[in-house]
């Protein structure tokens, strides 16, 4: 027996030790006492022990500074890497080698636009759409802006829709969807003498000026200046109940900008459209909603004499701010209903804060609708009555 115990004591001894600096190291370093204290342990002093566990980062930082710093600074690089990574940019969907150019619709100082089809296939389902190709000088940022305009302003009958677009590579292309009778200055100017015979044109005319005031509306509430609001740039689907509201090159959307007093340029009468801006803009450099508002005032004026050029007695630009400055007006249009007249001098008050909310207008014109539609009443009940009575017949 004392054999087996003295043949197998170094076996226990060392059992012990690994035992008794497992023990150790589980509390923290701390002895476990005399007991277990040998001439071979390791002799622990007060400086080596540690009130707390050490951590991961405390070993490598006294193990290794070199390696510390070295995993910094690739862990720096990587959080880099990620910010300053950007998808790759994807070609154009189509150029204008790819679009059949059936029709020119109108020409502007910055862009053309056409009837157009696709050469093989269809743009999303549409055979058949308008297009805009922008000319010389038009920068990828104010085609990116425009396009960020319209797809802002989607689901409106009553402006046109965007469906597709090129801004990367020139000339730029804009896809919208079809209108069949091009702009309403246009149409206007085509069809004069049959409109001045029917004897509902001012119902016509104010059914148009209603749905424009309507796609007005909804740009405000989108928080979005036209700045370009003229007769045209409203497209004709179907006279007088699908007009649309079209052009946003210079149009600015307020919620992305830190400023709301318009950007003046250095030769600002080759920039924006004279005749239809406000006086404000000229003296103070402003341009707001209410700048919009005395721009469809001016279409007022400008349907009621079908398609006429507003001030077009005045050639000069500088002619034109002086008289728009003075407080001169437009002429009062021949036959133009009083409502109608009224909400035009409306549209012109100074100060701009007094002119009416494109809401206070859409009012306005239902309630003239509205009493054109029970002023005809009489008259569709004797043609609904002519009607049923030839069917019985």
């Amino acid at each position: 027996m004392d054999h087996l115990y003295t043949e197998h004591t170094p076996f226990w001894l060392f059992r012990y030790r690994s035992l008794e600096r497992t023990i150790r190291d589980l509390r923290g370093g701390r002895p476990l006492g005399n007991v277990l204290s040998t001439p071979d342990s390791p002799v622990l002093s007060p400086a080596s022990l540690s009130p707390h566990p050490v951590t991961l980062t405390e070993k490598l930082g006294k193990e290794d500074p070199e390696e510390q710093t070295s995993l910094q600074r690739n862990k720096n690089r990587s959080v880099t890497n990620r910010l300053l990574w950007r998808p790759p940019q994807q070609g154009p969907r189509f150029t204008k080698s790819d679009l059949s150019l059936l029709q020119l619709i109108k020409a502007g100082k910055e862009g053309v636009f056409y009837k157009a089809r696709m050469i093989r296939g269809t743009c999303k389902g549409h055979g058949m759409f308008t297009c805009k190709i922008t000319k010389e000088g038009v920068t990828p940022k104010r085609m990116e802006m425009e396009v960020s305009i319209m797809r802002k302003l989607v689901h409106h009958k009553n402006v046109l829709q965007l469906l597709d677009w090129n801004t990367t590579e020139e000339p730029y292309v804009l896809i919208m969807e079809f209108v069949s009778n091009g702009t309403l200055r246009s149409f206007l100017q085509t069809h004069r003498d049959k409109l001045t015979s029917d004897p509902e044109l001012q119902s016509l005319l104010t059914i148009a000026s209603y749905h424009i005031a309507l796609a007005m509306e909804h740009l405000r509430s989108k928080m979005v200046v036209h700045c370009d609001l003229a007769l045209r740039n409203i497209m004709v689907s179907r006279f007088p109940w699908e007009v649309k509201v079209s052009e946003f090159g210079l149009a600015r959307d307020l919620t992305r900008m830190k400023s709301r007093r318009s950007s003046r340029r250095k030769n600002p009468r080759e920039r924006v459209p004279l005749r239809w801006y406000p006086p404000e803009y000229f003296r103070i450099n402003y341009y707001s909603f209410k700048g919009d508002v005395w721009a469809f005032g001016i279409v007022l004026w400008e349907i009621q004499t079908f398609g006429t050029l507003p001030y077009h007695d005045l050639e000069t630009p500088e002619a034109v701010v002086y008289h728009i400055c003075a407080g001169h007006k437009n002429k009062d249009p021949e036959g133009c209903r009083p409502e109608i007249l009224q909400i035009m001098r409306d549209c012109w008050m100074e100060p701009y804060t007094s002119r009416p909310s494109f809401s206070d207008i859409v009012r306005i014109l239902e309630d003239i609708m509205e009493n054109d539609s029970v002023s005809h009443l009489p008259l569709l009940l004797l043609l609904c009555s002519a009607c049923c009575s030839t069917e019985w017949k």
